[in-house]
């Protein structure tokens, strides 16, 4: 562990508390993606301590330690999918953004974590003016070079304000799948209040910690990942931070999320019902009291004991496993299930950036699909689990074949051609 680098939570980054429970720990762990040039020593690869705790007093649950952002997300290799089914939900964010927020012609959009610029890019097509702020240099650059204009910045209160004073207020702030990357969620919010139009719509998707929960899916947790989510925890913080949540949308996609919306108070926005059911079911749930969480763990101790068996069994029946999917999810699982490249005898992956590099900690080689169609496994371990059903449609040549998948979650099971629907 690199000290200067990373420092451990004490306060809670919504509600300022200090009271915690200890969920689960899983000692030091490599950045999920931090995707290395392959050598013959990895001794100088850098881990940190990676575990969760839950707030006793709003619930947030949030990795035990956070590291240095400068250190995570310079030069990032997480580009946003081009798959159906992200393609899809670009669209649907797209559609729901606009109508929420009555966004007309010439109305600015920022977009915080924009990546490579696809979302903005969908508002861009229907007349609004854009701007991207992603503070990873490598992908605004990419961004503006596809002609969506973006800031290689963290969006913090100045540069909301440098925004307003050149571009004017925002009609909608979106920021998906950023807001839990997130450690200083007072200045981030400051900013927005900052930014946004009277009468403006700040939207963001984050992973929900019901699902997390319920799936026991802790490839979700790692390093950049600092919050996991209840609505009502969002709804503590926007309060706090003058802002009131009005719509919520729960989705499938990642595993598992929620599109919240909310506006300034002052703009009198009718709360829906979705609100205060999705609310209500947390609270029914238990989620405001210790058993849910020592039943998570519960869970995640019996994925990391079983995956691995299943895994091992195979490969002692002569079958040959690959990772299907170099996502941050999938190197996690991985590196918490103690599963390498002695196990695993490539990942394929369609980023570019990861092709032909090793993942963090495991040192699994990561090929192109091209490859993997040349050098098929026997069994594929789904670690891109979250996009199981486009995967199985897409790989329906291999699963005629013979050919299975292992998928990871809740409990991790083999699927063939005989049991996929």
């Amino acid at each position: 562990m690199n000290a200067e680098n990373v420092r451990p939570v004490t306060s809670c980054r919504v509600c300022g508390a200090a009271d915690w429970q200890d969920v689960v720990s899983f000692g030091d762990v490599p950045l999920a993606n931090a995707f290395l040039a392959p050598a013959d020593s990895y001794e100088d690869e850098a881990a940190y301590p990676l575990g969760v705790i839950s707030c006793r007093s709003c619930r947030l649950m949030s990795v035990t330690h956070v590291v240095d952002p400068e250190v995570m997300y310079r030069t990032y290799s997480y580009v946003t999918s081009d798959s159906e089914t992200i393609t899809r939900h670009m669209e649907f964010v797209a559609r729901t953004c606009r109508e929420r927020a009555a966004l007309g012609a010439g109305d600015l959009v920022v977009e915080l974590g924009s990546n490579t610029g696809q979302q903005l890019a969908a508002f861009a097509r229907d007349g609004a003016r854009v701007l991207g702020v992603d503070p990873a240099r490598n992908l605004a650059a990419v961004a503006s070079e596809n002609g969506v204009r973006t800031l290689p910045e963290f969006f913090t209160e100045t540069t909301a304000g440098e925004v307003h004073r050149s571009q004017g207020p925002a009609r909608l702030i979106l920021g998906r799948h950023v807001f839990a990357h997130i450690d200083d969620l007072a200045g981030v919010l400051a900013g927005v209040r900052a930014l946004l139009a009277p009468d403006g719509v700040f939207a963001i998707e984050v992973p929900y910690a019901v699902d997390l929960l319920e799936k026991y899916a802790f490839d979700t947790i790692y390093h950049e990942h600092l919050s996991y989510f209840l609505l009502s925890t969002l709804d503590t913080l926007f309060t706090r931070h003058g802002l009131s949540l009005f719509d919520v949308e729960r989705l499938p996609v990642h595993g598992g999320s929620l599109l919240v919306l909310a506006g300034r108070p002052e703009a009198r926005r009718s709360v829906t019902g979705a609100v205060g059911e999705l609310i209500a079911a947390e609270d029914r749930a238990g989620l405001h009291g210790d058993a849910a969480y020592r039943e998570f763990a519960r869970g995640v101790r019996s994925v990391r004991e079983e995956l691995p068996v299943l895994v091992r069994s195979l490969l002692a029946e002569g079958k040959r496993v690959a990772g299907y999917g170099a996502s941050a999810k999938g190197t996690t699982i991985l590196n918490i299930c103690g599963l390498g490249a002695d196990e695993v005898a490539y990942c394929t992956d369609t980023t570019t950036l990861k092709q032909d590099k090793v993942l963090p900690g495991t040192h699994i080689p990561v090929r192109s699909p091209g490859h993997a169609r040349h050098d098929p496994p026997d069994v594929y371990l789904m670690l891109a689990w979250n996009y199981a059903d486009e995967i199985l449609r897409k790989e329906a040549e291999f699963l005629r074949a013979g050919g299975r998948f292992i998928l990871p979650f809740p409990e991790p099971a083999v699927v063939s051609a005989d049991t996929v629907r």
